[in-house]
């Protein structure tokens, strides 16, 4: 029991729960799991991702091996690599994200281009719109960001540092360094 309203292409060994709907062209790989209540627009959903429940993907590609949800949202321009999580409560818009990354709860990140293995902790997000420009947001790979985290863009936080937690990060952060 689901709507297609476009075209659906699926791979091997699908499992589609209830009521999703599937908007213009969406590609399932093998093995994709889609929860119940997601609605999926104009999407690449790459072989072994799993979709949660309640989840809304639009204009994205999600990688092989990631799970997203639930109440996620993928907008637009998002990537997925491979074996990223995004889950409950996280948006993603416009945002290329790197293989084995993590932003498990109640996060923003917009016009980002993030790294491999960063673990994004609760609460962050990245303040990418002054008002009349949107700027991006850079992390390279192995970062921690530490929960209710804001990355006021333009900003970079090089290979292997740390923010911690509360932090607001205004200025570049050094390779293998600890920002507050």
């Amino acid at each position: 029991r689901f709507d297609l309203r476009g075209h659906l292409s699926c791979g091997r060994d699908v499992f589609i729960d209830v009521n999703n709907v599937f908007e213009g062209d969406v590609t399932l790989g093998d093995g994709v799991r889609i929860g119940a209540n997601c609605r999926v627009i104009n999407s690449v959903i790459e072989p072994g991702s799993v979709i949660k429940d309640h989840s809304h993907l639009e204009g994205c590609q999600v990688g092989p091996e990631s799970q997203v949800g639930p109440f996620a949202r993928l907008r637009p321009g998002t990537v997925l690599r491979e074996s990223v999580a995004i889950g409950n409560f996280v948006e993603v818009k416009n945002s290329e994200i790197g293989k084995g990354t993590k932003a498990s709860h109640l996060t923003y990140l917009g016009d980002a281009s993030i790294g491999e293995s960063v673990n994004i902790g609760a609460g962050t997000i990245t303040c990418n719109y002054d008002g009349v420009k949107k700027f991006k947001t850079k992390i390279a790979d192995n970062v921690f960001i530490g929960s209710n985290s804001s990355l006021v863009a333009p900003v970079t936080i090089n290979d292997k540092s740390v923010v911690g937690a509360g932090s607001v990060i205004t200025k570049n952060v050094k390779k293998k360094s600890l920002a507050l």
